[in-house]
């Protein structure tokens, strides 16, 4: 299982366009579909990965817990099907329908997004604050597959809660890790690490 770092991007960068279509809904979702609100959280997951398969109750939780609160949440699989097929847009419906997702799920097929967001792995994270400038990239919390550690997404968490308070979450970010995004072969881009997939 490979491991891959997310790339700790500098924080007030604004957040990128996007208009991507829901694997839910079949609907576009674009960035200006999400404005308002106290913050916004974009994640980059998928279905395959052992990363994301430990934590996608409390993904869903997030949902559940910050919705009402005020936050935007939107989640992004750019993996190349071709390669992962188990991170198709079907499965990807299955997977949000199964743990209940309440946030948009959208498919990024060519993986311009990802590169815009210089997302690295699954999962990443991006926290915006109410300007939409990047307040929190890093871990949801210290749970990897195997070590034993409590899947509480205390690190995420308290960043959120930091957001929706008007606060800047504490600069101390630890990079989130996960296995990397599948690039279509030709498609990685200059950031992109040369770690195996998993």
């Amino acid at each position: 299982m490979a491991q891959t770092p997310s790339t700790m991007v500098s924080l007030g960068n604004p957040a990128n366009h996007f208009n991507l279509p829901d694997v839910v809904s079949g609907k576009q979702v674009s960035l200006a579909d999400l404005a308002g609100g106290k913050g916004l959280l974009v994640m980059f997951i998928c279905a395959h990965c052992p990363f994301v398969m430990l934590i996608n109750e409390q993904l869903a939780a997030l949902g559940r817990d910050y919705g009402a609160k005020g936050l935007k949440i939107v989640a992004i699989c750019s993996n190349d099907v071709t390669t992962h097929p188990d991170d198709a847009p079907e499965k990807l419906k299955a997977q949000a329908e199964t743990f209940g997702f309440t946030f948009p799920y959208l498919y990024d097929r060519t993986q311009e997004v990802a590169k815009l967001y210089q997302a690295a792995c699954t999962p990443d994270f991006f926290l915006y604050d109410a300007e939409r400038r990047l307040a929190y990239r890093g871990q949801l919390d210290d749970a990897r597959p195997k070590n034993g550690k409590p899947v509480t997404g205390k690190d995420l968490r308290a960043a959120i809660d930091a957001v929706l308070a008007g606060k800047a979450p504490s600069a101390t970010q630890t990079p989130s890790i996960g296995c990397n995004i599948k690039w279509t072969p030709g498609n990685e881009p200059a950031y992109a690490t040369a770690a195996a997939g998993s």
